[in-house]
């Protein structure tokens, strides 16, 4: 049986977000989950990856960042972002029963849960659904430095044909920050995981995600 979801609004600032909650009986662990830079929480890639992570006993939040809701299409600015991932913690963390709590994002989303841990947001661990390391075609502009500094648990879940993330690059960044960081490659992955020449709906795509992410966390739970 598939597990309820229930509609959430988050207030950041001033302005609400929305979001989406879902928890299954007995979860060992919450994980907070936020949409990559052109997309919003609602994308199947998203929705099939929660759900998925609902049937293997872990809750999660699923929320919209500020620009998203506004219906633009530029990301928010860092300081935008970091509030409004504290603010989706502290509703996932009112509704849980005091299981560990994890932040995890899409791309941009992710980077964003980096950047807020790094500046103090209590999370278990991260997950990243493919970390933006550097824009594509520019791997002299990393978007690494404060990475260097987080000591939690990190799964990094990377398509090798990422453009966002020149492979060799990334494996130095993990290898650097050191063993809480785990780098798992997905073969012939895009920057949405899609694989050439295998046609599967985004939704199917999250999903298969799914027993990675519950693996890392209920061993680091």
């Amino acid at each position: 049986m598939a597990t309820l979801e229930s509609p959430v609004s988050i207030t950041t600032g001033d302005t609400e977000v929305s979001a989406v909650y879902a928890r299954p009986t007995s979860p060992f662990a919450t994980l907070v989950v936020a949409h990559g830079a052109g997309t919003g929480m609602d994308h199947p890639f998203l929705a099939g990856f929660t759900r998925a992570l609902n049937a293997e006993s872990v809750a999660t939040l699923r929320f919209n960042f500020p620009y998203r809701e506004a219906g633009k299409k530029f990301p928010d600015k860092p300081p935008a972002a970091i509030a409004t991932w504290r603010a989706a913690m502290e509703e996932a963390a009112a509704r849980s029963a005091g299981e560990p709590l994890w932040a995890a994002g899409k791309s941009f989303g992710g980077r964003m849960a980096s950047m807020a841990v790094a500046e103090g947001m209590a999370a278990a661990g991260l997950v990243y659904l493919g970390y933006p390391l550097h824009p594509p075609g520019k791997p002299e502009k990393l978007r690494d430095e404060h990475l260097y500094g987080l000591t939690l648990p990190m799964l990094f879940l990377q398509g090798t044909r990422d453009p966002f993330a020149t492979p060799e690059l990334l494996e130095a960044v993990v290898a650097r920050i050191g063993s809480s960081a785990t780098l798992e490659w997905r073969q012939g992955g895009g920057h949405t995981f899609d694989v050439a020449g295998l046609k599967r709906p985004p939704e199917e795509v999250g999903a298969s995600l799914a027993d990675a992410v519950a693996e890392f966390l209920k061993v680091r739970s």
